[in-house]
Formats: C-alpha cells, structure tokens, sequence
C-alpha cells in the first residue's frame, strides 16, 4: 500500500535540495502561486471550456473553470486532509497541505490544452493519422514516439509545460512538488505501455517519453505503485482532482447553459434540488425573484452537496485508493449520481452538441491541421537542410522564424535528427496558443486577413 507521509512529498522535481513542509508558508501554497503566475495559465483566459470564442461576458473559459475547479479542490482536500490527519502519519501536514496540493493540482489540470480544448487534441491526432505530412513523420518514429502523437493528451502536455516548458532553464522546469505533481497525474502513464494502471488511471495517458525521467523521479518520491513498465497506479489524492473538474464541469456548464437560454430555468432548479435534497432550499430559493440568483444560490448549494459526498466516498473507499484498486471515479459511487447522469445528457444535447459550438469546433479542427501542413514542412526543411537553415527556402526561413527558439533548435543536432523531438516543438508553439491568436495567425497564413 502506498503512504500518506510519502504521497505528500514536498521535494520538487528536478531539484537537489530536500523538500520541507513549512507551516509559514506551505510548499504546495508555493506551487500555487508559481503556476498562477506562469504565462501558460494566464493563457487559459482566451481558451474554450465549452463555447468556443463566445462574446457573451459571462460564461467560462478554461481559466475561469480552472479557479473554480481549484476552489472545490481546496475544499475536497481540506476536508478529507482532517481525517487524514486524524487517522494517519501525516509528517509535518495540516490538513490545510492536503487541501493546498489538491487545489495547485486543479489550477492546472487543463494547462496544456490546445486552442479549442477537445477538438484541438482531435485535430492533431487525427493529421498525424491521416495526413500525408502526419505519416511521413510517422515513418521516421519508434512505436513509442509515434504512440505519443496518435493519442496526442492536453494532459501529457499538460505535464510538459509545468516540468520542462515553463522556466525551462533549469531542470523539472516550474519544479513543483512530487505530491502536487502526482495529483494533477489523473493517468500516470505513457501512451504506449504493456500494462495501463488500474481502472479510470489507465484510460489516458499523462506524459511524453521525452519527459518519462521526470515523470519517473516524482512517482518514486511519492512512492507510487508501479503497474508495469512506465506505468504506475493513481496518486489518492488525483481522485480529488478528477471529482473537483467533474463537479465544475457538469454543474457550472449547466449554469453557463440556462444563462444562454438553451436549458430552461425550471429545469435546471429541478435537477439542482433533486441533488440538494433539502425542504429548506427549495422554500427558500421560492422567495428569491430573480432568476439569476435563484441559480446562483442552487449552484452553490448543489456544489456544497456534492463536495460532502465525494470526501464521504474518499474515505469510505480509503483503502482501496492507497492500494491503487480504486476502479472508478469518485462521482460514480456518490448518492446523487444518478441526477448528475441526467445533467450530463442534457448537457451533451443541447449544450456540446449546439450547432453553433460544432460550427466552431469544425472549424478549429480544419484551423490545427493547416496550420500543422503549414509548419511541419518548413521546420523540417530548415533541420534538415545541411547548413542549419541558411540555404532553405523564403518560405520555410520565414515560417520557422515565428516558432519561439528556433535558432536555439537548429543548433541542436540531436534536435535536427529527431523528428519527434521537432513535432513535439511545433506541438509546444500551436498548443500554447489563445483561440483568438490561432485564429488570427491562420488567417494571415492562410492570406485570409493581413
């Protein structure tokens, strides 16, 4: 079984010093701030949650959902960080680190999404796929490079931008703590693997090969349980993660929804007070008369609800978590799932299946790949051109001019021989974009807007 003392390990990956647990300011406080104040997640500003470059001031991007994801962190791990510490050798932890680690986790769960979340990753495994530039690449890859772009993970990237992209003049990066590291690993393997972790663990995949080493220092000073070769069972705590993005997602697009007029009102306060399940809520959302603050007061009641059943099923299932057995997320088994499925389907039809988000999105998908036949081609010609670039033509100079670095890679000879390696950073440059800079540097490669 693994060991909370270990699982909240403040060493931070990529450094030689040992980690402490201060009760001035708390590692994990540390991590926080670092990614706050990281440029990958001010970028979440201008990234789709649901409604892609939607005009209305009020529905969420993904950094907005990312802050309010973290806030019902914060509260899962505080809450279950009690009885943890009431029960468990904690070290030098508060229940309060608990909560800490859990909510650096969540702020940043979605930072390595590309432009137009979902249909973004789509879009760029489907080119490696299916396009005659995708293949070529793919003909020069091992089985497990190749693995990393055929099932192409925000969440792999995700890993990337906090231990190597950001700050990436030193080693592990950000160098964050191993726990908060281990929280935000919902999938804690590689795309290619003989034997996936137990469960929901095993249903994605978290890192790149080309960040396995670092991948591999923060599972050993977490002590999680191996599943096979570059594989390892779920960090506990990645559970609270994952219920924290659930609980954001299906409750607060459902707002996002009613407040855009595609779910009626009536509904939306019955399937809220169906999972409130209190007399004294529903009298008292009747004296309310704005809509508006009748939802918003159902909100926070329905999140308040479901955060106390999700930590009752953390501790409930406590044993089976630290064995790493734990097959199914944590909302699967709270009291109100069933309500929760009947959101999550009228969601998926009249919210992620609107014609004017799928307009969008297909759009998005076409803008990814163009910009992927655009890039590629260029970057290669410049990396393989014998002269770092010199001689390449007009066309492929200027393109890979406005990829960050580039000078910085064309010196680098094992950069110029890997094809991997040269994707990985065209991937790192697309992936970081807003959805309105991809949008506007499209168009302008495209000739569409200058």
């Amino acid at each position: 079984m693994m060991e909370w003392k270990q699982l909240l390990s403040p060493h931070r990956v990529g450094s030689s010093r040992p980690g402490e647990i201060s009760q001035a300011r708390s590692p994990f406080q540390r991590d926080f701030d670092r990614i706050v104040f990281s440029g990958s997640f001010r970028r979440l500003q201008d990234k789709t949650q649901v409604f892609p470059l939607v005009k209305a001031d009020y529905v969420r991007t993904r950094l907005t959902h990312s802050l309010e994801a973290s806030s019902i962190a914060r509260s899962l791990g505080s809450t279950v960080g009690v009885y943890l510490c009431d029960n468990f050798d904690m070290g030098e932890a508060q229940p309060s680190d608990v909560g800490a680690a859990v909510a650096a986790a969540a702020l940043a769960h979605d930072i390595g999404n590309p432009p137009l979340g979902h249909a973004g990753e789509e879009a760029i495994r489907h080119w490696f796929t299916h396009s005659d530039v995708g293949q070529s690449m793919r003909d020069v890859m091992n089985e497990d490079e190749a693995a990393d772009f055929e099932c192409y993970e925000g969440n792999a990237q995700g890993f990337r931008v906090l231990a190597k992209l950001e700050m990436p003049d030193q080693l592990g990066g950000m160098q964050l703590t191993c726990a908060t590291l281990a929280a935000f690993a919902k999938y804690p393997c590689a795309s290619h693997v003989p034997q996936k972790p137990f469960g929901v663990a095993g249903k994605k995949f978290n890192f790149f090969r080309s960040e396995e080493d670092l991948f591999r220092e923060m599972a050993e000073h977490t002590g999680l349980i191996e599943a096979g070769p570059s594989a390892w069972q779920r960090h506990p705590l990645a559970y609270l993660v994952e219920a924290a993005d659930d609980i954001a997602y299906r409750i607060v697009d459902f707002e996002d929804g009613q407040r855009l007029g595609l779910i009626d009102y009536q509904e939306l306060e019955r399937f809220f007070l169906e999972i409130i399940d209190s007399e004294r809520s529903a009298e008292y959302v009747a004296t309310i008369e704005s809509p508006l603050r009748k939802t918003e007061f159902l909100r926070a009641q329905v999140i308040g609800r479901l955060v106390a059943q999700c930590a009752k099923v953390f501790i409930d299932h406590h044993d089976e978590l630290l064995k790493g057995t734990l097959e199914k997320p944590l909302l699967s088994y709270i009291e109100s799932q069933e309500p929760l499925e009947r959101i999550a389907a009228r969601s998926t039809r009249n919210l992620y299946q609107h014609r004017a988000v799928a307009e969008v999105i297909g759009a998005g998908f076409e803008m990814v790949s163009g910009m992927l036949d655009i890039f590629v081609p260029c970057v290669n010609e410049m990396a393989l051109e014998k002269t770092s670039g010199k001689t390449a033509s007009y066309r492929s100079r200027r393109m890979s001019a406005l990829i960050p670095d580039m000078e910085h890679h064309l010196a680098d000879e094992e950069w110029k021989r890997s094809a991997y390696l040269r994707l990985l950073r065209i991937l790192d440059y697309i992936s970081g974009m807003t959805d309105s800079y991809a949008v506007g540097l499209f168009q302008k490669l495209k000739g569409i807007s200058l």
